[in-house]
Order: structure tokens, then C-alpha cells, then sequence
């Protein structure tokens, strides 16, 4: 008997791109059909994405990736995640008035770490220029492509707040309807500046003066600019101190598998936290009632150790995934579903009683962006952007989208916001590109026409 699923099953021998929506898609099967390797489709697809899912990913947003190079043979991590500006301290947010670190506006905002992340990528494991990966997503921005369900909602959701910042405002309202084609033409010029203006000398050197454009350059004083005169916390100085950076995947070894994911910045590793507690369970052996149930207690010991401990400075995941402490924590599994949520170790964050802001909640219905790519050398890449956008706001005159790594400020220490944790090849929803030469996703890549842009944040809390 064939397993049950809702989509079919892709084969092939040449490459494979999978993402949240068929225009990115296809630029990164564009790029595997003109000899690029996966790590330039993915860069291509991402930056398409930015453009065409504006409500749900942006340049404002951060890059974490977990990726396969034939060339290094192991596993690596790719941590485009930008960190929150230096003042962010919790003595700057009281002497502000605030209970809970705003959802929206400049005060929400944290470095972009997207750029910088798949600049990182590009330079090290492809092999295209820059202009050649970007150039997608700027025809898409400059031409146009059609509004989505999706986009269409979240902008309608937010209207009365996108109508407060006048940039954001030109762009997104009226409301546009689905199916019309919608264009950022602004988003366009800055990328096609940052490619004009790094030309020339080695790919390397191109790469190099991108980053610098964006991060210490007119991008990074668009940006300074913008928030100071808005009375924000985001500086020159926080975008030039920054840097993505490639980290070892924490791993662990389930049956004959070994699952990866990233560090604790992330959520990734609360499933291998899951896998480690689900280990000494016969699994197989369990009803359907019993599974639901094991797996979801298991669920819950995890996800209270995220929630007290990810995001420090020094997280004991050897402690978290030994044997040991998770014999003691699966004990805690009984018959009868519990209501406790309590961690092995650390302390759960307290709630905070305050009053509900813009970008606290969730307008979108939806999650994020997530790509993955896989090319006839064995490269492999799977990635995951922005969460879904909580706030609309103007930070350098467009509407974004931002993530910061501190969930809540604690001893002034930073604590991550959960990241992503999914890295399978195709999921319902995604959006695959063939898997041989001359597949007509790759083709249909140079006439279909996109753009878009966006950024989300989160409503933290700040505690003693």
C-alpha cells in the first residue's frame, strides 16, 4: 500500500528547487539549468522571495540555513540573523515607558541580516556574481508580479497601521487586489545601486563592496538616518559591527539518522531535544492514540527548556541532549496528559501584564518563506526567512519586516526570538521547479514578472 499524501512525489536526477512561491522557484531552477551550483539558486530564489512574498519575508529580515557542500563534505549552518542594536537595554526601554519591547515601529528593529547572510553564501559555495543572482528579483521589482491571497490579507489587516507611515503608505495603500500586478520599483533601485556600484574587479572584491554598501555605506545611513530622526535605536555603528557567520550544526543521531539543525539562536534544536526524549520509546510499537500522546508530552519538556533556557549566552545543549538528563525528563511522560510546563533547568520567562501594541499579534495566517535546493553535484541547502510579519513600518521609506535575537532582555543579556525549524525538501504549499534540463519552470523563470518587500518584529518582554 502506498503512503498517503497530498502532493506527488519529485524525482529527478539534474536538481531541484522547492519554495513558498513559484517565482522564486523557478529563478533558482533558472540558475541550476545555467550551471550554477545550489548555494547560487538559493541565493537567487531567496532574493526573488523577498520581492515576491512582501508579507512574509523582506531585506529586513534574517537568513538561517542549514546546507550541504559536496566540496567541505559536512553539514554547516548559515547564520544571517541580525543581532538587536547595542542601546536595547532594558534601562532604555523603561526610561522610554515600556513594558513590553514595541511590535512595530523603529524601536522594533534589530540589524537585517538577510543581505549580509546570503552574501556569505554566495561568496564562499557559489559561484555567480552578484549582479547575475540579483538580477531576478530586480526585473521582478521593477516589472511587476501578481498579488497573492495572502499578500492581499495581510495588507487589508493592516491598513489602518500601514496608513501612519507615508512610505509604507505610497507602496501599499490602496489596498491592492489579488491577481493585479504590483511593483517596488525603489526596492529595485537600491539593489541595482549596490550592483553599479560594487562592479568591476574580482567576484570576490564585487561581493566584499556590496556588503560594505549595504552595511556601512548609503544603505546603512539611509537606515541610521531614518531612526534617529524617528527616535529609534538601530545606528551605523550596530549594521557595521555585524557580520553573518557559518557555525557547526548541532546534531543528533536518532536510529540510523542523524537530524542537524542550528544552535540555540534558533529553535532548531528543541526537535532534536523531542528526538532524544522520543529515543526511549518504542515508537513503532505505539497505537494512534498513544503516539499522539507520547509525542506530545515529549513536545512539552522540550519546548519548556526553550523557552527558559535559548537565546543565552551559554545554553548546556550537551546536557540537554545527553541520556541522562533526558531519562530523568522522560520519566515525567505519565497516562494522563499533563498540564504542568515546567523545564529540567533554567527558569520560564514571567508574563508581563501589559497592554496589547500593533504587532503583537498575528495578521497573516501564515508562517513564513522557506527554500530548498539541491543540485546534480550533491549540494544542498535548506533555509528558512523571516516569520510571518507582525508590524508594517517605514525604516528607509519601505515597508518592513524585522526579526531581533532576544526574545525577552534579561541581566542585559540577549535572548533569541525562536527561529525556524523545518528543513525538509517540499512541504504542502511549497512550490517545486523541475528536476531535469529544460524543465519549463526553469524557462518560464525569464518571462514571468515579480516584486515586493516587507519585514516583521516581535512583541518581547523586558524583565529584571
Amino acid at each position: 500500500m502506498e503512503a498517503f499524501t497530498t502532493r506527488p512525489e519529485l524525482r529527478g536526477t539534474f536538481g531541484m528547487v522547492a519554495s513558498t512561491h513559484w517565482l522564486a522557484s523557478a529563478a533558482g531552477m533558472a540558475v541550476l539549468e545555467r550551471g550554477g551550483n545550489a548555494f547560487d539558486a538559493a541565493v537567487a530564489a531567496g532574493f526573488t522571495l523577498q520581492v515576491v512574498e512582501p508579507h512574509l519575508n523582506g531585506p529586513g529580515g534574517e537568513v538561517p540555513a542549514l546546507f550541504y557542500s559536496v566540496d567541505r563534505g559536512e553539514p554547516l549552518t548559515l547564520c544571517g540573523q541580525g543581532v538587536a542594536p547595542a542601546a536595547a537595554t532594558i534601562e532604555r526601554f523603561r526610561e522610554l515607558g515600556h513594558e513590553l519591547i514595541p511590535g512595530t515601529g523603529v524601536l522594533a528593529a534589530c540589524v537585517p541580516g538577510a543581505f549580509g547572510g546570503w552574501l556569505l553564501l554566495l561568496q564562499e559555495f557559489g559561484t555567480w556574481s552578484l549582479d547575475d543572482v540579483l538580477a531576478f528579483a530586480i526585473d521582478y521589482a521593477d516589472n511587476g508580479f501578481p498579488v497573492v491571497g495572502g499578500m492581499h490579507l495581510s495588507i487589508a489587516r493592516q491598513a489602518d497601521l500601514i496608513a501612519g507611515w507615508p512610505a509604507s503608505s505610497d507602496l501599499y495603500l490602496p489596498i491592492p487586489e489579488m491577481g493585479t500586478q504590483f511593483r517596488n520599483p525603489v526596492l529595485a533601485s537600491t539593489y541595482r545601486r549596490i550592483v553599479e556600484e560594487s562592479a568591476g574587479g574580482s567576484r570576490d572584491e564585487q561581493i566584499d563592496r556590496a556588503r560594505e554598501l549595504f552595511y556601512k555605506g548609503f544603505v546603512a545611513d539611509e537606515i541610521h538616518r531614518f531612526c534617529e530622526a524617528e527616535d529609534g535605536l538601530l545606528t551605523r555603528d550596530d549594521l557595521a559591527a555585524w557580520r553573518a557567520t557559518l557555525e557547526p550544526v548541532v546534531s543528533f543521531d536518532y536510529g540510523e539518522t542523524t537530524v542537524c539543525k542550528t544552535g540555540p539562536w534558533g529553535a532548531g534544536p528543541v526537535a532534536l531535544q523531542q528526538l532524544a526524549l522520543l529515543e526511549g520509546f518504542d515508537v513503532a510499537g505505539l497505537s494512534e492514540a498513544e503516539f499522539v500522546h507520547v509525542v506530545t508530552e515529549c513536545a512539552k519538556l522540550a519546548f519548556a527548556d526553550r523557552d527558559a533556557l535559548y537565546g543565552d549566552v551559554d545554553v548546556p545543549l550537551e546536557t540537554l541532549l545527553s541520556r541522562e538528563y533526558n531519562d530523568t525528563r522522560r520519566a515525567l511522560v505519565g497516562d494522563d496528559a499533563s498540564s504542568a510546563y515546567e523545564p529540567g533547568m533554567g527558569r520560564l520567562p514571567k508574563l508581563v501584564q501589559a497592554e496589547q501594541m500593533a504587532g503583537a499579534g498575528e495578521p497573516t495566517r501564515g508562517d513564513t518563506v522557506h527554500l530548498d535546493v539541491v543540485d546534480r553535484w550533491g549540494n544542498m541547502i535548506s533555509e528558512g526567512g523571516c516569520t510571518a510579519p507582525r508590524s508594517f513600518r517605514r525604516s528607509a521609506g519601505r515597508w518592513e519586516r524585522v526579526r531581533r535575537c532576544s526574545g525577552w532582555r534579561k541581566d542585559c543579556r540577549p535572548r533569541c526570538v525562536p527561529a525556524h525549524d523545518h528543513a525538509q525538501l517540499s512541504r504542502p504549499g511549497s512550490h517545486c521547479a523541475g528536476a531535469s534540463r529544460g524543465s519549463p519552470g526553469a524557462r518560464r523563470a525569464a518571462t514571468n514578472r515579480s516584486s515586493g518587500r516587507s519585514t516583521s518584529s516581535c512583541g518581547t518582554s523586558i524583565e529584571d
